[in-house]
Order: C-alpha cells, then structure tokens, then sequence
C-alpha cells in the first residue's frame, strides 16, 4: 500500500482549520517558520485561534500578520516581546489578545510530555513567581519545584527542511528548533518543506521526524526565511 501525504496547496493543507482550534507554529522566530502555512491560513479567514510558539511575531511578519488581522484569541509563547516586535505589544495592552506566558524550557517540556504522553512534571523553574500562581508545588531534595500540564494541540504547522511522501522529515540546522517536538504534539500535522524528494532518498540515520507523527505535506519555498 502506497501512503502518499502530500496536498497539492497550502489552501488546501490547512482547510480543515477551523475558529477557536489550537494551532502549534515552528520557529525560533523566522528560522523554522512555515511562511507559506501561516499565510495560508491568515487567507482562510479563520479566527478566535490560540497560538503555540516561541515568539509573539518575533523578527518576521508572518505571525504577527495574524495578530494583526486580531484572528488570534491567545499566544502561549516564551518571548512575547523582541525588538520589531510591535503589533502584540499593542494587541496585549489594548486587552485585544491574551498571553500565557511560559519559559522557553517548560514550553519545550511541556510540548515533549503531550508528544511522548507523560501526565506532566516537576521543575523548580519559575517557582516563586506569578507563572507558578494556582500549581501544584512540591519539594524535592529541598527545592521547591512546580507541577506543569503537557500541552496539545488541535494543529501543528511545522517547517522541515526535506520531506518524502511519508512525511519522514529533516530540518535545517537551527530551523530544527519546535519542529520535532511540535509534530508528535498534535492531532494534525501539517509540513511544509522546502524540497520533496522521492522515498527512499532520505538516509534513515538523519531523519529526525518519522513519517508516522505527519499527516500532510506540501510544498514551500525552497529556503524559506
């Protein structure tokens, strides 16, 4: 039986998104970034989204875009403010758009724990401060450490570097970054790469995102940001 996941369009790979899911979106700002996912679904109309990424727009327009055209209800990212980074700022102070706000390693974490199906975890990050308000705290080797929920989502947009038909996947240097973590954490996930090859043509020993964990794939840009 032959599997062939790749979509003809970006239109089409993210047609089933609809208002209020929630979408994960790669990048550590533009490396790793889906441009032509996100665009796409800014096209769709959709709205009322919650948005999983590191930034909040950071050093590209492509997800700021979204927030711009307020189809983002909330942002659970790491770094909400960057330079260039201007249409959140005013979204969040405007009380347009709500922030949960997580540490760069507790979102890591929490998106690996939806991935690989742990329940949740400790870590004495962020005890002490507003972030720990209402969770659970215990202590071990007599440092207190906060309880963290995995986190999911409805659909993941990830950029891949290479992609087959399976959907096996490699990135490019940093555009690694949320990407692997990202695609085992969602019902859906959606690839764009920058070259579809022929399976077989990937080495399995550098494939970092097995077929298994990709639902579609289409085809962007040749570099990407």
């Amino acid at each position: 039986m032959t599997v062939d996941k790749v979509v003809p369009s970006a239109e089409a790979a993210v047609a089933d998104i609809g208002d209020g899911a929630t979408v994960m979106i790669s990048g550590f700002g533009p490396p790793g970034q889906p441009d032509v996912l996100i665009q796409a679904l800014l096209d769709s109309g959709v709205g009322d989204l919650t948005v999983i990424n590191n930034n909040a727009g950071a050093g590209g327009k492509a997800i700021s875009e979204l927030f711009a055209a307020k189809r983002v209800r909330k942002v659970v990212c790491s770094f909400p403010k960057a330079i260039g980074s201007t249409v959140f700022d005013e979204l969040y102070l405007a009380g347009e758009i709500e922030l949960e706000l997580v540490p760069q390693g507790t979102l890591a974490e929490r998106i690996r724990a939806a991935g690989v199906g742990v329940a949740g975890f400790y870590t004495p990050t962020g005890y002490g401060t507003e972030l720990a308000e209402g969770k659970e705290v215990r202590v071990f080797d007599g440092r207190p450490h906060v309880f963290e929920r995995p986190l999911f989502a409805d659909f993941a947009l990830v950029r891949a570097h290479r992609a087959d038909a399976h959907g096996n996947l490699v990135y490019r240097k940093t555009g690694r970054n949320f990407g692997p973590l990202m695609a085992s954490a969602a019902e859906v996930t959606v690839v764009e790469a920058g070259e579809i090859v022929p399976v077989g043509t990937l080495d399995p020993e550098v494939v970092v995102t097995p077929g298994i964990y990709v639902d579609r794939v289409v085809l962007g840009t040749e570099e990407g940001r």
